[in-house]
């Protein structure tokens, strides 16, 4: 069995800095035309300088394949010239409540404060990309955001809002009420429960904010995306972290899943029997959300089993050392 995607698009992903990205972003490059890559750096994307920079560095590591880097900027209070003249260069502003998440240290404590930012942002049609979760328990963090949705939604309804990542039932069924909401989910949310991080023993190379949830939780995941909901997008989350920074006590949370991510998504669809909107999810849906032109890439895979490295540098993948059975045929 064959399938051949067009411009295949990870709308979420972490490709870190320094020597990383020698790892990562060949990774990503390979599979994908273009990626929406996660501003929270040690030190935050927060100017254009700093952005260009950046995706200067990435650039460089894409080994003469196409594929498009989709910048975003690290949420602050912008005046309006510097989002104006950020605009051509930017896909998103990536907003992160304070603390939640790997180095989201300088985020948002003040949601009141930040509607003049998103009234600008509304008017210039730059889109609000959310890392939606509060402080509260672990399990409930994501379900206690949804009200800050529920308000931006309402408040700026011109306003594209993109749920990151989300993990929830609940954030399926407020995703139905408001076209101007849209979402991304990943790979290892649609595969794993909390029981497959924690259930035996711990395997810190599943844990990732936010937490993986109920099997509720991922069937109605699984469910949105295999039914082709037309505004829910493919983001990895893919990110990274050396073996030291997993296997240690206060292990980093991230899922390194770009190597595999397009091989394990196309098996968990042909296992549905619904390769028929696979296409949609990894990249027609977010053409049209996002209002993309990614270069062409062609990626025909096959059912032809491929065992995947057990590192990648100094980084374990997703289900690494573990056979998959569809590979890539081609790329063109």
């Amino acid at each position: 069995m064959k399938i051949t995607l067009d411009s295949p698009l990870d709308m979420h992903l972490h490709l870190r800095e320094g020597d990383l990205l020698s790892i990562t972003v060949p990774c990503s490059s390979l599979h994908f035309s273009g990626g929406v890559v996660m501003p929270n750096l040690i030190d935050p994307v927060t100017s254009l300088d700093y952005l260009l920079n950046y995706r200067r560095a990435i650039e460089f590591y894409c080994q003469n394949t196409a594929f498009q880097p989709y910048m975003t900027l690290f949420f602050s209070a912008y005046p309006a010239d510097v989002l104006r003249q950020a605009r051509e260069h930017i896909v998103g502003i990536k907003l992160y409540p304070a603390g939640v998440t790997t180095q989201s240290e300088n985020g948002v404590t003040d949601f009141d404060g930040i509607e003049p930012t998103l009234a600008v942002m509304e008017e210039l049609g730059i889109p609000l990309l959310v890392h939606g979760e509060t402080g509260g328990f672990v399990l409930d963090r994501e379900k206690a955001f949804l009200a800050t949705y529920r308000r931006f939604a309402e408040t700026f309804p011109d306003l594209h809002i993109v749920m990151e990542h989300i993990t929830t039932a609940d954030s399926i069924d407020l995703l139905n009420r408001y076209e101007n909401l849209s979402a991304t989910v990943t790979l290892h949310h649609l595969m794993i429960t909390l029981d497959d991080v924690i259930g035996g023993l711990m395997n810190p190379h599943l844990f990732c904010k936010p937490v993986a949830k109920t099997p509720r939780d991922r069937d109605a995941l699984r469910e949105a995306v295999l039914s082709g909901h037309p505004r829910i997008m493919f983001g990895s989350d893919s990110a990274p972290h050396p073996v030291d920074k997993k296997e240690c006590s206060g292990c980093a949370a991230g899922i390194f899943s770009a190597p595999v991510a397009l091989l394990l998504l196309t098996e968990l669809f042909e296992r549905a029997d619904r390769l028929d909107v696979l296409q949609g999810f990894v990249s027609d849906i977010a053409r049209t959300r996002y209002g993309l032109k990614p270069p062409m890439k062609q990626v025909t895979l096959h059912t032809k089993p491929f065992r995947v490295p057990e590192r990648y540098g100094s980084v374990r993948p997703y289900y690494g050392g573990s056979e998959i059975g569809w590979s890539v045929a081609e790329i063109r």
